[in-house]
């Protein structure tokens, strides 16, 4: 299995050139090349919590043992926003997401598809300590990180602070949003840059153990929790092409979250080595402990949850017509393979 970096130049330039392959329809003649007689697989993910059943299945191989004959590539994105700009530029085939860029990428016409879920719940607010955030309320006036402008966390945020009365910078209010990739909000904390920050764990965990403050949890960031954090999504001229590589990825998922619920010790080494791997940092295993009882692993997407969150992407400005959810999400394969 090959790992690829998120540097990598090609990547880049693809990523830069997404808007414009949209805009002039030769993204689908793309996806349509890269999918026919794929020698290769590539899937992305991010080195969270969240993202649990790829950071397994990367670690103890299930992804090479189940994609049989071909080239498994795996890359990891700091959030969705990034990830959706590969897909856009046909760099990526299947990956994990959450459920705002997966909408907004359906809603501008990428030939996506929602083929299981992976989590949900798993974000939390947390205040630096010695700032004065005990409410909601209190983010007035404060420099608030999310993990990247579009993502998960950055609607659940608005959604957030229109419920307290509050409004960003850019609409008109007074909180500052400002973009921060999780493995980095200790040192934004440390220099002051930022002053809360909402996160998916196990980097909410990790900052509360350094002293900082949770100021809501997952519960009451939205839907008292019951909402999706990741889903896995393909590319749907690959899957078409390919629906035998599709059905090995959907294993290995199932495989590491059987392995989370039958064997959480195990699943726990497993996912605390790929996390140090990707960012260089160690999570100590009480931490995790704290950060999983936050989130829950699971292969089913809740289809009217999935049509609340894209109603708050909506509010948000980040889209503009949704997508049809009946075809965006099917569930078809996994459940065919024991999932939910």
């Amino acid at each position: 299995m090959t790992r690829l970096t998120n540097r990598a130049p090609a990547i880049r330039l693809l990523t830069m050139l997404a808007p414009t392959l949209l805009a002039s329809g030769a993204l689908t003649a793309l996806s349509s090349v890269s999918a026919q007689g794929a020698t290769s697989v590539r899937i992305g993910f991010f080195p969270n919590l969240t993202h649990a059943p790829a950071l397994i299945a990367v670690e103890k191989g299930y992804y090479t043992a189940q994609i049989k004959g071909v080239k498994v590539e795996t890359k990891d994105f700091v959030s969705g926003t990034t990830l959706s700009e590969a897909f856009a530029a046909g760099a990526i085939d299947i990956g994990l997401i959450g459920p705002g860029p997966a909408i907004n990428a359906a809603a501008k016409g990428m030939p996506i598809q929602i083929i299981a879920g992976a989590s949900e719940a798993g974000a939390v607010v947390i205040a630096r300590k010695g700032v004065s955030i005990a409410t909601y309320k209190d983010l007035a006036g404060k420099k608030v990180g999310v993990p990247s402008l579009g993502n998960t966390q950055d609607i659940s945020l608005r959604a957030i602070l229109s419920a307290s009365g509050l409004k960003s910078q850019a609409d008109g209010g007074t909180v500052t949003i400002s973009p921060v990739a999780p493995a980095d909000v200790a040192a934004a904390f440390l220099s002051k840059q930022l002053d809360a920050v909402i996160v998916p764990e196990p980097w909410g965990a990790i900052l509360e153990a350094q002293g900082n403050k949770v100021v809501g949890d997952e519960k009451t960031v939205w839907r008292g929790g019951k909402y999706p954090s990741a889903v896995v999504i393909v590319n749907t001229k690959f899957a078409q092409a390919n629906p035998e590589i599709v059905k090995g990825f959907l294993r290995a998922h199932l495989q590491a979250i059987n392995l989370i619920s039958k064997s959480p010790l195990a699943a726990q080494t497993s996912i605390s080595s790929e996390l140090y791997k990707l960012t260089n940092q160690k999570v100590d295993p009480r931490v995790l402990q704290l950060a999983l009882k936050r989130t829950r692993i699971t292969s089913s997407v809740d289809p009217e949850a999935m049509k609340e969150y894209g109603a708050l992407s909506v509010a948000a400005g980040y889209t503009r017509e949704l997508p049809d959810f009946t075809t965006l999400i099917d569930l078809s394969v996994i459940k065919g393979l024991g999932g939910k």
